[in-house]
């Protein structure tokens, strides 16, 4: 049922680097920014562009500064993802629009996904930060396994809470609310969305929702019902924390866009330029993802046939 004043719902495109971050083979940079043009033409105005992390940790992004100097400028915001300095030094130094700074909430997840403690990240924060302010450039800060830990399970609030403390009190313009194992649930994502928003009122924050457990698109509903209005999604549905066994991907662009419109919110992106993107994504990439409207296609059979070839 649509409302009758559609409210404006942001979608962060993550395929660039959650996706091909977790891509079992390397990914051609100029096939990387064929994807990214088409999901810009589609009206994606941000996205997680690429990673600036060791090579020998994760070689599917061992070409984050050509993918930064090649991608289109000024018609969406480039954020690539940074994990320490260093990172974020040379995502700066290719013109990165912002930054995204990951860090764990817990040790275990931590160690194994940086090597380094959760206080030793934190650390590294204030450098960062000064960095950012010198270019101008706003910092968003990311928080894994939010909803709980392949190590540790349950997330305890205090350690969101002094995470976030970190980002906020560092000059964050915003932080996600990562569900890396896709742990959460629609009330653990309401209980937190409230809490988050007691104790950090008015502060933007999105949510990164991962399908390990098939109840990722319950959360993002739970989250609108609770008033979040900035989601991640990634196209086609690829992705997946290398430290997480077997992760599910992002829930796929095509998918999140599909439903909202249909609701009567305003996600700004063509759905079909969206459906046509995730197609050659899944061409590309040579293997079926696991984006569904992609298969399926809109609600006109007219539309669904010519873009998936589909009868109803």
């Amino acid at each position: 049922m649509k409302t009758a004043d559609p409210i404006k719902i942001q979608i962060r495109e993550v395929a660039p680097r959650d996706g091909f971050q977790s891509w079992p083979v390397f990914v051609p940079t100029d096939r990387k920014l064929e994807v990214i043009k088409l999901m810009i033409e589609a009206g994606v105005t941000e996205m997680e562009t690429t990673s600036f992390v060791s090579p020998r940790a994760i070689p599917q992004m061992r070409d984050a500064a050509e993918v930064m100097v090649g991608v289109p400028k000024g018609v969406c915001v480039h954020g690539p993802l940074v994990p320490n300095l260093k990172g974020a030094q040379l995502a700066l130094e290719s013109g990165a629009d912002k930054l995204v700074v990951v860090i764990s909430v817990t040790d275990a997840h931590n160690l194994a996904n940086v090597r380094r403690t959760v206080a030793e990240s934190i650390s590294d924060l204030t450098s960062i930060f000064a960095l950012a302010r010198e270019r101008s450039k706003p910092v968003m800060g990311a928080m894994a396994v939010a909803f709980g830990c392949p190590y540790q399970g349950d997330v305890a609030d205090d350690q969101i809470y002094h995470l976030a403390d970190a980002y906020i009190n560092g000059g964050a313009s915003s932080v996600i609310l990562a569900d890396t194992t896709g742990m959460a649930t629609p009330t653990r994502i309401v209980r937190m969305l409230r809490g988050f928003t007691k104790r950090f009122p008015e502060f933007p924050c999105s949510l990164h929702l991962h399908n390990n457990r098939g109840t990722a698109m319950a959360n993002l509903y739970a989250a609108l019902e609770a008033g979040a209005t900035i989601f991640d999604a990634a196209l086609g549905g690829i992705g997946g924390c290398p430290n997480v066994p077997l992760a599910a991907g992002n829930l796929p662009t095509e998918d999140v866009v599909f439903m909202l419109e249909d609701m009567g919110y305003d996600t700004g992106i063509d759905l079909m330029k969206i459906i046509e993107a995730s197609k050659r994504l899944e061409v590309i990439l040579g293997g079926t993802l696991p984006g569904q409207v992609m298969k399926s296609g809109p609600r006109d059979p007219k539309l669904a046939a010519a873009v998936c070839g589909t009868t109803h």
